[in-house]
């Protein structure tokens, strides 16, 4: 039976190195999309990171972005859901993994803008109106997504610890093993619940899904998936995960 709904990340799974996509993956959506499946981006992305490549999804018509806090209609160009993380849950985590990681630095994404500490070194093309000051001056209003870097540490080292230490406060992830990067939502917001909404909103369920991705941030969307798909080279948390995620 074919899936309803093909739900894929972005980096490192979908997408080349360069950040582009083959063309033998191009010709597979347009063959996804033709057979009557709904293909959905399932990204760390922002919107617009998103946007440029929405032409080649292979008629994917909605993007979960910012690792859930964002779900997006790429055809109206407009949200769909946008869950933000509560103004006193932010200066509480800003709090308390300052002072458990001295050195690090911080930036804030909204749904149309961001902003980062002069000590936060994007590793991305930024907006042109980015704003740069302290994080308690970029926190005018609720971000979709706080994201803390630290140059002398992985994201493996800091993960454990800043879950421990804040307890449920926010979800944390990240996508890059590479990058000291740490990147915080909301509770109870990542990839697999912005996921099954957007199903539930559709009436499709989870066991008429299948989800590709090869990061932490992947594992609510694999877990809750019908059928849960880690490429071969993934974190070794996602292909050591439940019998349900697959290596492809």
């Amino acid at each position: 039976m074919l899936p309803k709904v093909v739900a894929c990340d972005l980096d490192g799974t979908l997408l080349r190195s360069d950040g582009t996509l083959s063309e033998r993956t191009r010709r597979a959506l347009a063959a996804v999309h033709a057979a009557g499946s709904m293909v959905v981006a399932c990204t760390a992305r922002p919107v617009r990171w998103v946007r440029p490549l929405a032409a080649e999804f292979g008629g994917a018509s909605v993007a979960v972005c910012v690792n859930g806090a964002v779900t997006w209609d790429l055809d109206g160009d407009a949200a769909l859901s946008e869950l933000a993380i509560d103004a006193a849950v932010v200066s509480e985590v800003v709090e308390i993994l300052t002072g458990l990681f001295p050195g690090g630095a911080w930036a804030v994404e909204h749904t149309h803008g961001f902003g980062h500490e002069p000590g936060y070194r994007p590793r991305w093309p930024v907006p042109h109106d980015t704003r740069v000051a302290a994080v308690s001056r970029l926190l005018h209003r609720p971000p979709v997504k706080l994201m803390f870097r630290h140059e002398e540490m992985s994201p493996d080292a800091m993960l454990a610890p800043a879950q421990r230490a804040l307890g449920g406060l926010v979800e944390l992830s990240h996508s890059n093993s590479a990058d000291g990067l740490l990147e915080i939502s909301a509770a109870g917001v990542d990839k697999g619940s912005a996921l099954a909404r957007l199903c539930d909103r559709a009436g499709v369920r989870a066991d008429e899904v299948i989800a590709f991705g090869d990061m932490p941030n992947d594992l609510p969307m694999l877990v809750w998936a019908g059928h849960g798909v880690a490429v071969a080279n993934a974190h070794p948390e996602v292909l050591g995960a439940d019998g349900a995620v697959r290596e492809l």
